[in-house]
């Protein structure tokens, strides 16, 4: 049984189709992330499963039960969700305290009082109920209006870009936080997100969407590394672009033959190349795979890993700009030449042209 399903689903603004026959299920106690660039439809999918957008075609169940098709349409007080925002939404004129015990219906003042800071201790905000949400940072906005949220148990939560107002380090913990309360639970969990690094952290399942249909969904593996379009691959970080023919059920690049047995003969086609896929080595070096040359354009050390610019020369004559991406510390000279060996597990092939 899903805690929350979405089926068939479509939804337009007068002439502009926003969602196009969507069909998407959460388990109880999974998060799944739904990803897209501005204007993909996923935020008006968020509301439709809330209710705060009425449904103009398909169905919304919750453990099986329709809150919203053709006859029945619940209300968003009544579907057992929890809402965090990306503004989060929070009542300046309450106390940190009483904004979280607003949504608690049907229990005493005490047992209100109660509960409001057992789920601010959760978050690490029980310090701070008495104050009010002005004198907030940022992050502690975000932790209380996940507390408000979590407070009445909700069987579904419904999440809205609630990290894109943090900075980066800010970021990266308060996402960390909430990916193990959201886990501690139990809830259903449906994210909305424009970044697939963050997806990619904190979904058990990612759902990408282009112009109001999912392109493909599974596991951030999956998508990573089993694309089923040039927009899912490139989508996930940057990407070398090469372009080739089939020739035998192959494609040559600079770097070798890679296999397109789905492809027929004489297809014009794109390799789309992950940075992390071109390994590089000194020529000559010793177990050096020499299956391509490039020269080094610039390199630069960017924390973790090396950002490595190759000039390749092309399949026509012309001079290819690639990027490669070394873990740790690797920082050839400008004009040095390097053996390039390709790890094919990360090369994509598509027909030439394939948005989508």
């Amino acid at each position: 049984m899903d805690a929350l399903r979405l089926e068939q689903v479509s939804h337009a603004f007068g002439e502009v189709v926003a969602v196009d026959d969507l069909t998407l299920s959460i388990a109880h106690g999974e998060l799944v992330c739904l990803l897209g660039p501005s204007g993909c439809g996923k935020t008006t999918v968020l509301r439709i499963a809330a209710g705060l957008e009425a449904l103009q075609q398909g169905r919304v169940l919750m453990d099986d039960k329709p809150v919203a098709d053709d006859k029945v349409a619940v209300p968003p007080e009544q579907r057992a969700v929890g809402l965090v925002f990306q503004d989060y939404a929070l009542f300046p004129h309450l106390s940190v305290a009483d904004n979280v015990a607003f949504g608690l219906r049907g229990l005493s003042a005490q047992d209100r009082r109660s509960r409001s800071l057992e789920v601010l201790r959760q978050v690490g905000m029980a310090g701070s109920a008495e104050v009010f949400p002005h004198t907030l940072s940022g992050g502690q906005q975000q932790r209380v209006a996940l507390a408000r949220a979590l407070a009445p148990a909700p069987r579904v939560m419904l999440l809205d870009e609630p990290f894109s107002g943090l900075d980066s380090r800010l970021r990266n913990m308060i996402r960390d936080e909430t990916l193990h309360l959201l886990k501690e639970s139990g809830a259903a969990t449906l994210m909305v997100t424009h970044d697939p690094e963050e997806a990619m952290f904190m979904a058990d399942r990612v759902a990408l969407m282009c112009e109001g249909r999912i392109a493909q969904k599974g596991r951030p593996t999956d998508l990573y590394f089993a694309p089923e379009s040039a927009f899912v691959a490139s989508f996930f970080g940057e990407i070398n672009h090469l372009e080739g023919i089939v020739q035998g059920g192959r494609v040559p690049t600079p770097f070798g033959e890679v296999a397109a047995p789905e492809h027929a003969e004489g297809t014009a086609v794109e390799i789309l190349i992950r940075p992390e896929a071109l390994r590089l080595q000194p020529l000559g070096a010793q177990g050096a795979a020499e299956v391509g040359t490039a020269r080094v354009m610039a390199s630069r050390m960017l924390g973790r890993s090396s950002l490595v610019h190759l000039s390749v020369n092309g399949s026509e004559g012309h001079d290819l700009h690639l990027h490669a991406r070394i873990p740790g510390r690797f920082l050839p000279a400008e004009d040095e030449l390097l053996a390039v060996h390709l790890d094919r597990s990360q090369a994509f092939v598509f027909p030439r042209g394939d948005a989508t």
